[in-house]
C-alpha cells in the first residue's frame, strides 16, 4: 500500500466547481487534494463539449467551455492543489479521530479533515437512441454524442437531435460552418433557454437551418459505418429522409453515482441532499456541491456551483482550523499570492 497522502479538503471531482473550490479553500489556507476518474480535470467542460460556448458566467458574455476550464486551473494554481486523476473514490470511511481516510481505485489513500463532493451527477455516459445498426456508425464518428472539435463538421450535412440545450446551442454553433443543419424534436417546444430557441427560430425562419418537428428518429441509412441519411417519423406514422453525413443525437446523459451511493449520504432522485446554508451532508463533514448537491430551489449552473463551493469552504474552516475565528476579506483587499 502506498503512502498515505495527508491534506485538510479531499474534493471529489475536478470539473469547473471542484477546481473552484480549490480557489476558495486556498483563500482560506487550506490545502486541497483533488480527485477524478478523468485523465484531464475539466469533467465534462473538457471530455465532452471543450468547445461548446457558455453564456451565464458572470464577466464573460460568451467562452467555451474549454477556455473556462484554463482560467479556473490558472486560478486554482496559486494554491498547488495534490492531484490524483485518472482513478476513482471507491471507499470513505470516518476515522476515530474525525478526519476521513479515502481510498481509490488505483490504490492510493487520501487522510482528509473535510470532504467536498463537486462530482458532476456521478459517472456519465449519453443516451443512445434505439436505433438499428447504431454501433457501426458510433465507430466510424458518423454518430457522435458530444463535439469536441467544429471543424469536424465543416462543410457535412448535419442531423441534430434533441430538444435541449445542447441540441440547440450546437444547431446554432454549427450552422455556419456545416452545409446543411436540421434540428429533430418530437415535440414544437424546446427545453433550453428561452433566448437560444429565440434565435434558434430566428435562423429557422431565415432558412441557416430546419426545424424538423414533431418528428423522431426511426433509422439510419448508409452501409453500417458511412451514413448517408437519417430517417425520422412522427407519432401518425409520416415518415421523411434526411440526407445527413452526421447524426449529433442529444438526449442527455446517463448518470451513475457509482461508489458515492454506498457511503451512506442521504439520498433524493440520484443527487445528494446537503444543507443549502452549507452545503453540508447528512454526514457531519462531508459536503455536496454542483449538479451532485440538491436542496429547494437548486439551480443546475455553473455559477451556482461556484457559489456553492464558496458557501463550503467557509463552513468548513472551524472543522480545519478548530478555535480559529474566520475573519472575513475580500479578494480585492486580501489578495492572492502568485496572481
Amino acid at each position: 500500500m502506498s503512502e498515505i497522502l495527508e491534506t485538510d479538503v479531499a474534493i471529489v471531482g475536478a470539473g469547473p466547481v471542484g477546481l473552484f473550490a480549490v480557489f476558495e479553500c486556498g483563500m482560506l489556507k487550506m490545502r486541497c487534494a483533488l480527485i477524478d476518474t478523468l485523465e484531464a480535470v475539466g469533467g465534462q467542460c473538457s471530455a465532452l463539449y471543450p468547445e461548446k460556448p457558455i453564456y451565464d458566467v458572470p464577466a464573460h458574455p460568451r467562452i467555451l467551455a474549454g477556455e473556462l476550464i484554463a482560467r479556473l486551473q490558472e486560478q486554482a494554481a496559486p494554491f498547488k492543489p495534490q492531484m490524483l486523476l485518472g482513478q476513482r473514490v471507491e471507499t470513505l470511511s470516518c476515522e476515530p479521530d474525525g478526519r476521513f481516510l479515502l481510498g481509490t481505485s488505483a490504490g492510493r489513500q487520501v487522510r482528509a479533515k473535510a470532504v467536498v463532493i463537486a462530482a458532476g451527477a456521478g459517472a456519465f455516459g449519453p443516451n443512445r437512441p434505439p436505433l438499428p445498426g447504431l454501433a457501426g456508425y458510433e465507430a466510424s464518428g458518423a454518430v457522435r454524442y458530444m463535439v469536441a472539435r467544429r471543424e469536424d463538421f465543416r462543410g457535412k450535412r448535419l442531423v441534430i437531435a434533441g430538444g435541449g440545450d445542447s441540441a440547440v446551442d450546437w444547431a446554432l454553433s454549427l450552422k455556419d460552418i456545416a452545409a446543411s443543419v436540421q434540428v429533430v424534436h418530437r415535440r414544437p417546444k424546446f427545453r433550453a433557454a428561452p433566448e437560444s430557441v429565440a434565435q434558434l427560430e430566428a435562423a429557422a425562419s431565415r432558412g441557416e437551418v430546419e426545424l424538423v418537428i414533431p418528428y423522431q428518429l426511426q433509422g439510419l441509412e448508409g452501409d453500417g459505418s458511412t451514413l448517408t441519411a437519417v430517417r425520422v417519423a412522427t407519432l401518425k406514422g409520416e415518415e421523411r429522409r434526411l440526407p445527413a453525413d452526421h447524426l449529433l443525437a442529444f438526449f442527455g446523459l446517463a448518470m451513475e453515482l457509482g461508489p458515492i451511493a454506498q457511503w451512506g449520504l442521504g439520498l433524493e432522485r440520484n443527487h445528494i441532499t446537503v444543507n443549502p446554508a452549507t452545503c453540508e451532508t447528512n454526514i457531519p463533514g462531508v459536503y455536496a456541491i454542483g449538479d451532485v448537491a440538491t436542496y429547494p430551489g437548486k439551480l443546475k449552473l455553473i455559477l451556482q456551483g461556484f457559489s456553492e463551493a464558496a458557501m463550503a469552504a467557509h463552513a468548513m474552516y472551524g472543522r480545519i482550523f478548530p478555535g480559529q475565528a474566520l475573519h472575513f476579506e475580500y479578494s480585492t483587499s486580501k489578495g492572492v499570492s502568485g496572481l
